[in-house]
């Protein structure tokens, strides 16, 4: 009885499959600027305050903004995610709406595993909130902070009403970095109302070193000191939940 001959047949390829690597290559290159994204999986958040703060208000399309409602849903996943044990907050921003600005550092401030915030570039305005809002401030050497009081835009009705809320709003403010740094309010107001540093304006420009000095951040340091700071929190941190 003559056996019949089975062939081996391989799969045909697939065009889809090579079609899919290609569109993933060209939109690293676009999105990125490379052609291929390290898969190294962290246990660490990182998250990055970049442009203007963008709150309740949407601003132009030409403005680079971070959207406080999309990093809120980022800063829940931290706290849920058992696969996250720090978070890493990277501040390259020139401030913006006050409201979102404090909602964000307080989100970040009640965060119970370890936080650490780097300054690089700048942190001006609410900026300065959202940094010292974690467990520990870093300030890059040429980075700067700009302390300035609160400012209104567009229309403004003219009644004691207005100013009154603005006071308060900056007393807000003022607490919660008071609250979650080295400065006293005292130093953090005499650098908020002095005249003569800013060109148009009242405030004080705090660089690098200037900024720990007063004691507003904790360090100088880059991203080498901001990430070995943060591994040594969330080792400390593993013990005491042992």
């Amino acid at each position: 009885m003559r056996k019949k001959q089975v062939r081996s047949q391989q799969d045909p390829p697939n065009p889809e499959k090579k079609d899919l690597s290609q569109e993933q290559k060209l939109n690293n290159i676009k999105e990125l600027g490379a052609l291929e994204v390290p898969g190294f999986k962290s246990d660490i958040h990182c998250l990055t305050i970049t442009g203007q703060v963008e709150g309740h208000m949407v601003l132009p399309p030409q403005n680079k903004t971070t959207k406080y409602e999309h990093v809120i849903p980022q800063l829940v996943a931290v706290e849920q995610s058992p696969h996250i044990k720090g978070l890493l907050i990277i501040l390259n921003t020139v401030g913006g709406d006050v409201e979102a600005g404090l909602a964000l550092a307080e989100m970040t401030a009640s965060i119970s595993k370890p936080t650490v915030s780097i300054v690089l570039g700048g942190g001006h305005s609410i900026g300065s909130s959202i940094a010292v809002s974690s467990d520990y401030s870093f300030i890059a050497p040429s980075a700067t902070m700009t302390i300035h009081p609160i400012r209104l835009t567009g229309l403004v009705i003219g009644v004691p009403q207005t100013y009154e809320y603005l006071d308060k709003m900056q007393d807000r403010v003022v607490q919660f970095v008071v609250q979650h740094s080295h400065i006293t309010e005292k130093k953090f107001r005499d650098l908020m109302f002095r005249t003569g540093d800013l060109a148009r304006d009242i405030g004080t420009v705090l660089v690098g070193k200037d900024a720990v000095e007063c004691g507003l951040m904790d360090q100088v340091g880059g991203i080498k000191e901001a990430i070995n700071k943060l591994n040594k929190l969330i080792n400390n941190y593993g013990g005491l939940q042992q």
